[in-house]
């Protein structure tokens, strides 16, 4: 990723009604409502909304050290496999799968008929390539993103709209579409495993990003060599959002998790800065090291997991704003991308302003304001294809699902 999804499927925070009691005294003043629980764990959805913010400031910023601070993807494959352990503990696998498939896809097939739609109108096509026929193939992973959908890589922009590498950025999130898509295609089999062996099995990726990091195996696909390459830095993450599910990590000794993490992040964080880690280059580009330092990480976050069936009063005043992240978290990651292509021809229309560009030109050049742009333009695209999560999810398309009782009060209506 340089990226990175997410993939990446929440529903909104329901107020219940106010049960019926006693009047209250004539001039007595009214008590402050105890938050109430919304039936889901909100350090999931804190965690979930970090990651989100994160990688959309990563991709504007582009620091190196960001992925390590916090690892989102590993996050967010470990959330997406706890809801996945939960839902196949409860229905079918099958019916299961087909669900968590219905959610995923229709979001990636609205940005395929714009941004498909429009790399065609600028001339992209099966000769671009030099393979007419495996283009057409090729463009069939906009439909089922068995392997990362093709792009055009010289699709002019729109001056002083977007700039000319908007469809190359376009398709950088979808990696983590496509690793979600195989991931939930084999968690019946990796749950199973999960079950009969626990460990093992979550330390496997770790053991197969190994042998694909100093070359014991050699894999002659490139498309493959990409899905091994992910199910290797991730795979333990999503199967750690298992175990914890399936209380695998509650019964280990509470030293064990403490003690044994740090020694695993630290090693991988050692391989990292002696294998290549350096300015330009981040956990993204060593896989082994990602696997070791994500797999750490995410076993640390769920060791502490509270749990929380409220929010904590410190983090009270955040709930609508992490209430929708969650509520649109893959429309944010698949456009947040076009976001920022786009934000930056039209901050650059200011150096067209002279008070500007004389007296205040390290505020042009600064990236700061450029991301409440970026956000901005986020949130326009949430309004314009969030629906999509809500049609997706079989639920009544909303434009802005931040759970506020007036908006949950008038949906009800």
């Amino acid at each position: 990723m340089t990226t990175q999804a997410p993939a990446s499927r929440r529903t909104p925070v329901r107020i219940p009604e106010q049960p019926s009691g006693p009047e209250r005294p004539s001039g007595a003043a009214p008590a402050e409502a105890p938050p109430r629980a919304s039936g889901r764990d909100r350090y999931f959805d804190l965690l979930r909304a970090v990651a989100l913010f994160r990688v959309v400031f990563y991709h504007l910023f582009g620091w190196a050290w960001l992925p390590v601070v916090f690892p989102s993807m590993g996050v967010m494959f470990a959330l997406a496999g706890n809801l996945m352990a939960r839902s196949l503990s409860k229905r079918p696998a099958v019916e299961v799968v087909r669900g968590r498939m219905r959610r995923l896809l229709p979001p990636l097939w609205l940005l395929g008929a714009v941004g498909v739609t429009g790399m065609l109108l600028g001339g992209w096509g099966p000769d671009s390539e030099g393979h007419p026929g495996w283009w057409w193939l090729h463009l069939a992973f906009w439909i089922l993103p068995l392997s990362d959908p093709p792009s055009a890589a010289d699709v002019p922009g729109i001056h002083g709209l977007i700039g000319d590498d908007w469809a190359v950025e376009l398709a950088v999130p979808l990696w983590y579409i496509r690793a979600y898509l195989w991931f939930v295609l084999l968690s019946p089999l990796l749950l199973r495993a999960l079950r009969r062996l626990p460990w093992p099995t979550i330390l496997a990726p770790i053991a197969l990003s190994a042998v694909l990091e100093f070359g014991w195996i050699s894999v002659p696909s490139p498309r493959l060599d990409t899905n091994l390459s992910d199910f290797g830095a991730f795979g333990a993450c999503w199967l750690l959002g298992m175990a914890h599910q399936q209380g695998v990590l509650k019964r280990l000794p509470r030293y064990v998790v403490p003690s044994l993490a740090p020694a695993v992040a630290a090693f991988g964080l050692w391989y990292a800065l002696t294998h290549g880690f350096a300015p330009g280059h981040d956990l993204d580009d060593m896989p082994f090291a990602q696997s070791l330092w994500s797999f750490a990480t995410v076993l640390l976050l769920l060791h502490i997991s509270p749990s929380w069936s409220e929010w904590p009063r410190p983090l009270r005043r955040w709930d609508r704003l992490i209430t929708l992240f969650n509520s649109r978290a893959v429309t944010i990651y698949l456009w947040h991308n076009v976001c920022i292509v786009a934000a930056e021809p039209l901050w650059d229309r200011l150096w067209g302003v002279s008070f500007l560009e004389e007296h205040a030109p390290w505020f042009l050049e600064s990236s700061w304001p450029l991301l409440v742009v970026v956000w901005a333009l986020t949130a326009c695209c949430i309004l314009c294809f969030g629906w999509m999560e809500d049609l997706a999810a079989k639920r009544r398309p909303r434009l802005w699902p931040d759970g506020s009782p007036s908006r949950a009060g008038a949906h009800r209506a």
